[in-house]
């Protein structure tokens, strides 16, 4: 009878990873071996018994039969959700292209030896009578440190140790002589950092409008009956969509199940952990990247110890070790940011929605602007779709201008801010209120437009702007299209062709020359630096210890400032042309992201949208407040070009240091595809440059495949990657694959 084999990561949280090992599976394990199952197997010469994950099973191995072990036993006492959180890092491996290993440390992250922190407490082991007697005999001794510890403990009969050897002044030797004569004990108990250093406040609570009662309403009422429903909450900005989020994290605790919260960014962490831990304490924590080692290990920690019921946090809190997880939500999912972009380089939005379907847990969306994958899931019948059309508080939406800078030009105003613009800031500071001014710099890259007219250099076959490149040419990132750089603008004859140039430190010293007597707070990547960056900023702009905020898109992002009533958006274009299908996407999201901060309580809001493409889809659209006018027009663009959600989109994203090298393996790589994709009709673009080509000295190609069947893009890509493990030349070629 030919043997089974398994693959297993041993001892993920402890030890380095390096590499999978193969185990024989014992007959009688057969029948009950699975991926995702933690077992226990020899390991080392002294053939010790550690844990282990089985992540694959095969009757192939490549050692000799008789050196591999067999596995020792399945541990049915392992904790269900490391076993599930296997299971996931298998389904991360295969949709988005890794090593199993890659994907592991994505899902559990390698325990770092971190020292964990004890409480230790003395502890009086004597009676009264007893311990009294004694102090009398440290007295006539002349023992008085013994003397002074006795005491203390006979009117405090236990003590903390910081408290003993601080403010008694006693040494630790004290302390052991007198616990080596039984008369006192230390406890020892370990205590967990928090990083939510926030005074826990009466919460008051929150009285849910029509609209957002009803949304709850329907969701509870099939909580039982769809374990796993898939919701997609599309609220307008200021409709109330974290009241209703935590209103159903509330229904899941009261049910015992714990819950997830992912938000974009950490610079939101601020604002939205305050507001969950006002109503559920103790009971949440938080995770991002800026926390301490030790402070992330103590979050896993009280999570699989059951101490926790929600964790915050940007994509990584997806993978909290929760045992009774009920509800993951995921707050402004349009977000570019839940998009890894390391190996794997997975979307954190598919993978909860993954998670949810393995552990049968809810999935709630919610955005002002969904992305348009969650909004076609909707329409297609993926998701159950709620709306919340009118502000929680009442409060109207901001009026909203757009100004022409073709116009201002042509009025002889060279300066960042409009004329409209100076003058609605001017009147905010005498009323005492608040403005924000946005530099829409996402994804800046260099393109070229006609300041007379306005049109946009791009290339006619992939219709995306062309990049400005240092030789002087035009180049297209998608298929490596080029042209020469244009003198004479194509549509209307204008010599006045440039790029934008612009930074926030040019705006701030502009804004304190015009305004001099403003109090100017620049929040961008630069003031931002530290633990902490984010939120001192934001809490000295929400103090009133600023009246304007300049920043990126950062201070666009869920903040609820509600004196602000006056948002000015400066080049609208920056992002609209960015070398990207999903351009007009991210410009519609961010002007109506920055149009949503003004105006959230009572006094009325206004927005300046300053652009040199006021005719433009996204921009009318997003001055509207119209989301549903630009879904359908962005959707036939997107199903005439075959770009997502109407179609699918595998880029292959290769990286290295020898240029001659990596173009020969993109063009190898291209003419393997195209001879396993030629009879399934997949269009292959590139390869191209990527948009930033060069980065420490590494040059960096991309090829992309379109189709409509993503499980066929899928199989491509298991092939490329075989072909690559097999050939010596990729070697040196790094090679990341990224679904749409």
């Amino acid at each position: 009878m030919q043997e089974w084999y398994a693959d297993v990561i041993v001892d993920i949280t402890s030890e380095k990873l390096d590499r999978v090992f193969q185990y024989q599976i014992p007959e009688a394990m057969l029948e009950r071996l699975e991926p995702g199952m933690v077992v226990e197997v020899p390991f080392g010469k002294g053939n010790r018994l550690i844990r282990g994950y089985v992540t694959g099973i095969s009757r192939q191995t490549g050692y000799d039969p008789e050196k591999i072990k067999p596995i020792g036993r399945i541990v049915t006492d392992a904790a269900d959700e490391e076993a599930r959180l296997v299971g996931l890092a298998a389904w991360i491996r295969n949709r988005y292209g890794s090593t199993m290993i890659q994907a592991l440390k994505t899902v559990l992250p390698v325990k770092q030896k971190v020292k964990s922190r004890q409480l230790r407490t003395v502890c009086l082991e004597l009676d009264a009578q007893e311990a009294a007697e004694r102090l009398e005999l440290f007295r006539k001794k002349h023992q008085t440190a013994r003397a002074r510890l006795l005491e203390a403990l006979l009117e405090e009969p236990e003590l903390p140790m910081p408290l003993v050897t601080e403010k008694l002044n006693m040494t630790s030797g004290v302390v052991k002589a007198l616990e080596e004569q039984g008369i006192v004990s230390i406890k020892s108990e370990k205590i967990y950092r928090n990083p939510v250093a926030v005074r826990q406040q009466e919460s008051r609570p929150v009285q849910l409008n029509e609209e957002q009662q009803e949304i709850v309403d329907e969701i509870t009422g099939e909580w039982e009956e769809k374990p796993d429903g898939r919701y997609l909450i599309h609220g307008i900005t200021g409709s109330g969509k974290t009241e209703v989020y935590m209103e159903l994290i509330a229904c899941a605790v009261s049910k015992g199940q714990q819950a997830i919260v992912l938000i974009p960014e950490i610079a939101l962490t601020y604002q939205t952990v305050l507001r969950f831990y006002r109503r559920f304490g103790e009971r949440v924590s938080v995770m991002n990247s800026r926390l301490s080692a030790g402070e992330r290990y103590d979050q896993c920690e009280r999570a699989r110890r059951g101490e926790l019921d929600v964790m915050i946090g940007p994509r990584s809190a997806l993978f909290t070790p929760f045992s009774r997880l009920g509800i993951i939500v995921i707050d402004e999912e349009h977000e570019p940011a839940y998009q890894s972009e390391t190996m794997p380089r997975y979307h954190a939005r598919d993978v909860a929605l993954q998670r949810g379907r393995m552990e049968g847990a809810k999935v709630v969306l919610g955005s002002a602007t969904p992305s348009l994958e969650a909004y076609y899931g909707a329409m297609t019948g993926q998701y159950r779709l709620f709306r919340l059309c009118r502000r929680a508080k009442e409060a109207a939406l901001p009026r909203v201008q757009i100004v022409d800078l073709r116009q201002e030009l042509r009025a002889g105003n060279r300066s960042i801010l409009s004329v409209r613009l100076q003058e609605l800031i001017d009147g905010r500071l005498k009323a005492g209120q608040q403005v924000m001014l946005f530099l829409n710099r996402r994804g800046y890259a260099g393109f070229i437009s006609c300041r007379s007219c306005g049109h946009v250099m791009k290339c006619p076959h992939c219709d995306v702007s062309l990049s400005l490149h240092n030789n002087g040419r035009l180049i297209c990132h998608y298929c490596g299209y080029e042209q020469p750089q244009v003198k004479l603008c194509p549509r209307c004859g204008s010599g006045f062709i440039r790029t934008f140039k612009a930074g926030t430190q040019q705006i701030e010293q502009e804004v304190k020359s015009k305004f001099p007597g403003a109090r100017v707070l620049r929040m961008d990547l630069d003031t931002t630096k530290g633990k902490e960056g984010h939120a001192k900023i934001l809490a000295a702009f929400a103090n009133h210890e600023a009246d304007i905020l300049i920043g990126t898109q950062m201070i666009v992002k869920g903040h609820d400032f509600p004196d602000v009533t006056l948002v000015g958006v400066l080049a609208a274009d920056l992002s609209l042309h960015v070398p990207d299908y999903r351009a007009a996407e991210r410009t519609f999201q961010l002007l109506t992201q920055a149009a949503g901060r003004a105006g959230r309580d009572r006094a009325a809001g206004e927005v300046v949208i300053q652009t040199y493409d006021p005719e433009h889809y996204s921009i009318q659209a997003a001055a509207a407040q119209d989301y549903e006018a630009f879904y359908e027009q962005e959707m036939e663009y997107r199903r005439l070009a075959g770009y997502p959600p109407a179609g699918n989109l595998l880029a292959v994203h290769c990286a290295c240091a020898d240029w001659e090298l990596l173009t020969l393996a993109c063009d190898y790589l291209k003419k393997f595809i195209e001879q396993i994709a030629a009879r399934h009709q997949v269009t292959v673009l590139g390869p191209a440059d990527e948009a930033v080509a060069k980065i420490q000295d590494v040059y960096r190609k991309v090829i992309y495949l379109k189709h409509e069947r993503l499980e066929l893009l899928t199989a491509v890509k298991n092939k490329m990657e075989e072909y690559v493990g097999m050939n010596e030349g990729f070697r040196t070629v790094n090679i990341q694959f990224e679904v749409n």
